[in-house]
């Protein structure tokens, strides 16, 4: 009933948003005196931050279609070069980039959004590395006869993904799949597979969710599993390919992000009716492209939500040591020459500081020399992957790691 009832009110405020963008356009005709003078550019302006709000939204494309670098402009190649059912591996190439430039495997997070939410991390590494990225399905589009997806899976494509890029290729996980990234490197390092990454850099990963617990960690620890399965789990909708499967909505993923900083949410949204009402479309319009990706949400399967709560934030089973895949226990001593990088935000309030590091302590054979941390001064959650201080202070950080470890 969950969902269904999500959808009804979807649609009520679809058509009240389809309304409030007539009634904008028409304050805003020039044709129209009423725009000019009066409340009409602040009424137009508020009809327009609501129609914004509640406009359909499906999935983003990256539309990286150049980079610079050292000041020229080159074209950039997208591709989805290996398609499973629950999730792509999509291939970024710019144009002139050396034969022996690094490759790079970024891991988005399946946690709600889109792996455009990555598009900046993307853009910036496009500059010097040939990049692959996991872009993962919306579980409500994939229909039930293709089966489950949990960590065991989400582990299997990873070790796919590397072996299909080949030797030679670095990993970089974005918050929520540090943990299953470094369990893929883990197992492909227990097996001496050829394909075990040579770097693993981690951002914002929840790795030990017991060092500096946030509000996430919180909601997580706060009730039993079994509260989650019969709460916040609801089945797709007919309306939608994955009619009768079990998930995660993400429309409940968004309402908890928006929960968590509702003061700023809400003053975005009165600073972008104000740059309207003084006729800023420019500012204006950077509002509405953060909130045209941040409001882009899709569903997690069931299963993996279920279990990523109770292994990363309720039992800690990685740092533990008694974390398996496919029934055989991980070892993180197992990664012996990837070399680890672990890159925190001072400001963290999703992963707090801590958390990630502790992929460092496991990996306790790894020659200190190939265990990196920077910890990154005055930067949120969202700012370690994107934003000036992502492209200026961070990426670079990254870059030199993966070539002071090159094979």
């Amino acid at each position: 009933m969950l969902y269904h009832a999500y959808e009804m009110h979807k649609s009520l405020l679809s058509s009240a948003g389809n309304w409030a963008a007539i009634g904008a356009q028409l304050l805003n005709n020039p044709a129209l005196p009423m725009g000019y003078f009066g409340t009409g550019p602040i009424i137009a302006s508020a009809l327009q931050v609501f129609a914004h709000l509640y406009e359909e939204r499906g999935k983003p494309a990256f539309n990286i279609r150049h980079v610079m670098t050292d000041g020229v402009e080159h074209r950039v190649a997208e591709s989805v070069v290996l398609e499973k059912p629950f999730g792509s591996l999509r291939h970024f190439r710019r144009g002139g980039l050396p034969k022996d430039a690094p490759k790079l495997l970024i891991v988005a997070p399946m946690s709600g959004h889109y792996a455009t939410l990555l598009r900046g991390t993307v853009a910036r590494l496009l500059e010097n590395q040939e990049v692959w990225i996991t872009d993962w399905a919306d579980a409500k589009m994939v229909p039930v006869e293709a089966g489950r997806f949990d960590l065991d899976d989400y582990i299997d494509y990873l070790i796919e993904f590397l072996r299909f890029t080949g030797p030679d290729t670095h990993m970089l996980a974005v918050c929520q799949p540090s943990v299953p990234a470094f369990a893929a490197a883990a197992v492909m390092g227990a097996e001496k597979d050829p394909c075990r990454p040579v770097t693993l850099t981690m951002m914002g990963g929840p790795v030990d969710t017991r060092a500096s617990p946030t509000s996430v960690n919180d909601v997580a620890m706060a009730r039993p599993l079994s509260w989650f399965a019969s709460n916040v789990i609801a089945e797709v909708p007919f309306n939608y390919p994955g009619a009768g499967r079990e998930v995660y909505p993400g429309f409940l993923q968004l309402a908890g992000f928006l929960s968590m900083n509702i003061e700023s949410h809400l003053m975005s949204h009165y600073e972008m009716f104000k740059h309207l009402t003084l006729g800023d479309q420019q500012s204006a319009e950077a509002t509405k492209r953060f909130y045209d990706e941040y409001l882009s949400v899709c569903d997690i399967t069931a299963e993996f939500y279920l279990q990523t709560i109770e292994h990363v934030f309720q039992k800690h089973t990685l740092p533990k040591g008694e974390f398996v895949h496919r029934g055989k226990p991980i070892d993180p001593d197992a990664i012996r020459d990837t070399a680890l990088l672990a890159i925190e935000g001072e400001r963290d309030d999703i992963s707090g500081i801590g958390q990630t590091h502790a992929a460092l302590d496991l990996a306790e054979h790894l020659p200190a020399e190939k265990k990196k941390y920077f910890l990154a001064e005055d930067v949120g959650h969202y700012g370690i992957f994107n934003g000036s201080k992502w492209r200026t202070n961070i990426a670079p950080v990254v870059e030199d790691w993966i070539r002071a470890n090159a094979r």
